[in-house]
């Protein structure tokens, strides 16, 4: 057994301890208040379930993209200015370092963690051009279970690719809310439907769901995503700024 650990903070930001590191997804602190991106309005309605001064040492950020407030906000930008970032090639780029930008599949050690670089799309076939690039996340260590950050990828195509390419993936971190905007018609996030397809197509004992609460282009919400997951034991129940622990029975190399 071991043991993987969620500390859920609110929208699409958690704290995973894995493998020794203590690792932050998409950093969002601010208060609630209205962004303008790229000509959408968007708004946060409920603040951090912890505030970033009472985080602890974060000793690596991983950045879906950087380009939109719901993923990167003010209070966001300051803290990956001073913390190792894995992100986008175009953010590495446009946040300079220590953002280390990454292309898809393309690896990154961090101490004992390999760090994959997974495809995401947010959104249809061609928001890309409107919304800008997104990746997920697969680590890996010696001895850890296989996890899986989907970031805000909301293609099933892309998701049965990383199955492709690592067929055991043990804990299944997804981006659900169906997040939507006036200008695409389209969710630019997984649905709490397709959430529960990319969990059976992973083959994941285990699904962390975030990016589902505080704010209002999440047109589907946590109730919603646990209907989804009804009959099955795989959601974990993480409360607002609690730290969870995921006991999961990793496959051994041994095993395969």
């Amino acid at each position: 057994m071991s043991t993987l650990t969620v500390t859920y903070v609110g929208g699409p930001t958690a704290v995973v301890e894995y493998a020794g590191l203590r690792i932050l997804l998409d950093p969002t602190f601010d208060p609630p208040q209205t962004y303008e991106s790229d000509g959408e309005a968007l708004t946060k309605t409920v603040g951090p379930g912890i505030e970033l001064d009472d985080l602890g040492p974060i000793d690596l950020v991983l950045l879906s993209h950087h380009e939109h407030e719901d993923n990167l906000d003010y209070s966001g930008r300051e803290l990956v200015r001073r913390t190792p970032t894995l992100s986008t090639a175009k953010a590495g780029v446009d946040l300079g370092k220590p953002v280390v930008g990454l292309d898809c599949w393309e690896e990154h050690r961090v101490g004992d963690i390999t760090v994959t670089a997974a495809p995401a799309l947010h959104g249809p076939p061609g928001a890309e051009q409107l919304v800008g690039p997104v990746i997920g996340f697969l680590l890996e260590a010696e001895g850890a279970p296989t996890v899986y950050v989907s970031g805000d990828n909301a293609s099933l195509e892309l998701v049965q690719q990383i199955a492709d390419r690592f067929p055991r993936v043990d804990v299944a971190i997804l981006f659900a809310g169906a997040a939507r905007v006036p200008s695409i018609d389209a969710a630019l996030t997984l649905t709490s439907t397709d959430a529960r397809r990319a969990a059976e197509v992973l083959g994941v004992s285990q699904v962390v769901g975030l990016h589902t609460e505080d704010w209002e282009h999440f047109s589907e919400s946590r109730a919603q995503l646990e209907a989804a997951f009804e009959g099955t034991d795989l959601l974990i129940d993480t409360p607002r700024g609690h730290r969870v622990e995921l006991e999961t029975r990793h496959r051994l190399a041994s095993e395969s």
